[in-house]
């Protein structure tokens, strides 16, 4: 699922194709110190994003939790921005956001189409600079300069 067969979780992880639940969704979000988002937003995710991918710890006698996620929008031909990468901070540290994001960059290489480049993009906390920076990814500026509409 996203990621190569020698590619291995350790006991009691496992990698999932989708998204968590919405619940799971806003608990993740929160608990990894994203911005708060509101139901209707989180149960929007599943329908307007290309591809996600989350991480699920299965403690024993407790419940399947989503410790980690990250998603696509995109529109499959060539445009990709990478969304939602959280870890839960008891996870952290563990190389769960390097392995959802390689999932989530295969997954553009192998249905982007072959005859042309994919522009991949991402707004990056400061937390999380020295993965994408590992992962190949370069500051923008000066040449392009990300921008958001705040009214």
């Amino acid at each position: 699922m996203g990621l190569d067969d020698h590619t291995k979780l350790p006991l009691g992880y496992s990698l999932h194709d989708g998204y968590p639940s919405v619940p799971h969704y806003l608990d993740l979000r929160a608990a990894s110190g994203l911005s708060p988002k509101t139901q209707s937003q989180a149960t929007a995710i599943s329908t307007g994003s290309w591809y996600g991918c989350y991480i699920t710890y299965d403690a024993p006698g407790e419940e399947s939790l989503p410790i980690g996620m990250g998603r696509i929008i995109g529109d499959g031909g060539w445009y990709f921005h990478i969304a939602d990468m959280a870890v839960h901070p008891e996870h952290q540290r563990k190389g769960f956001g390097g392995l959802i994001l390689k999932a989530l960059l295969q997954r553009i290489h192998a249905e982007s189409p072959a005859d042309g480049k994919p522009y991949i993009t991402l707004f990056a906390d400061e937390p999380g600079r020295k993965l994408y920076y590992k992962n190949g990814f370069v500051d923008s500026a000066p040449g392009e300069l990300g921008m958001a509409w705040k009214p």
